[in-house]
């Protein structure tokens, strides 16, 4: 096998509740995960060169701000594919192309997207066959959202939000997103959310997940889960981002069902009624202060799979 492509999809937090900071720079969460069907696509290929010696990962990236993800070692999906080479135990070369749609620094998990299909592409190419639990593995060393990008489907994270376990689902749910001037980084959203914590004397208190929004998911009912869409790190992106608060507001302002910020932003992510009720949401957005571009999906979606 010369090429594999895989497809691996974007997540919305329907609910993320930060608890206390840990010894390890860590916060335990209470992540619930749901892929959507906005997908990075990363080929990874025998390398033309034959004849270099060593191992060597490249990358290439086109597409969604492509200009502003690293081409270098600090690539998440160059990365996943020496941490697969070495947990193989063996040397092993590809050239990874990969093809952008999810925003960068959006809040959602594009980098570890990226990673999640490497991981699954360079698997098939190099004849590994491993399973996917060795890939979650695998992965969770490389950052905490990619052993979901790699499950898919709607699940609850805890720990990092990296321990995962699906949850049932019912029905398709539909969605509008705000893409954002710039991106936010994610140490900086969760160390201000310390900050406004310290601030107001308030304590983390330990994190749970919300029934309410279970009992929406196991249902399939769009109204009640937009009413129980939670994210902790909201308030902080508002702070480093005061424009988001507009861009909330114009999609509450169309009849969004739920309003939110996805994980650490600075994308908002709408629940619409319908796919046609998603698509007015898009088109209303696009003029919204602080909104670049707005796109529709739908969710829940597999995690990364092979394409074709």
């Amino acid at each position: 096998m010369s090429a594999v492509t895989v497809r691996v999809p974007a997540k919305v937090n329907l609910q993320l509740a930060v608890g206390p900071l840990r010894d390890d720079g860590y916060h335990d969460l209470v992540n619930v995960f749901h892929a959507v069907s906005l997908f990075d696509e990363v080929t990874a290929a025998e390398p033309d060169d034959r004849s270099a010696p060593g191992a060597t990962v490249t990358v290439r990236v086109e597409g969604e701000s492509a200009a502003d993800v690293p081409a270098s070692d600090d690539n998440l999906a160059v990365r996943a594919a020496r941490a697969l080479a070495g947990w193989a135990g063996r040397s092993y070369r590809a050239d990874l192309l990969i093809r952008k749609a999810i925003p960068v620094a959006g809040g959602m998990a594009g980098g570890s997207a990226d990673a999640a299909a490497a991981l699954v592409a360079c698997n098939e190419l190099w004849g590994l066959g491993l399973p996917l639990a060795d890939l979650m593995e695998i992965g969770a060393d490389i950052g905490s959202d990619v052993p979901f990008a790699l499950l898919g489907g709607t699940a609850v994270g805890t720990g990092r939000g990296e321990r995962l376990t699906a949850l049932p689902t019912s029905g398709v749910f539909h969605w509008a997103f705000a893409l954002a001037d710039g991106g936010l980084s994610t140490p900086r959203v969760y160390g201000e959310c310390d900050r406004l914590r310290a601030d107001a004397g308030e304590e983390a208190a330990w994190p749970s997940v919300s029934e309410p929004l279970l009992a929406a998911l196991r249902e399939g009912d769009a109204g009640r889960l937009g009413r129980a869409l939670t994210n902790d790190l909201q308030p902080a992106a508002l702070a480093l981002r005061p424009s988001l608060e507009g861009t909330l507001r114009a999609g509450r302002g169309r009849g969004a069902l739920g309003a939110i910020v996805s994980g650490s932003g600075p994308t908002c992510a709408f629940l619409a009624e319908s796919e046609a009720h998603a698509a007015e949401l898009a088109a209303a957005l696009k003029g919204a202060d602080g909104c670049r571009a707005a796109v529709t999906a739908s969710g829940p979606v597999p995690g990364a799979t092979v394409a074709g």
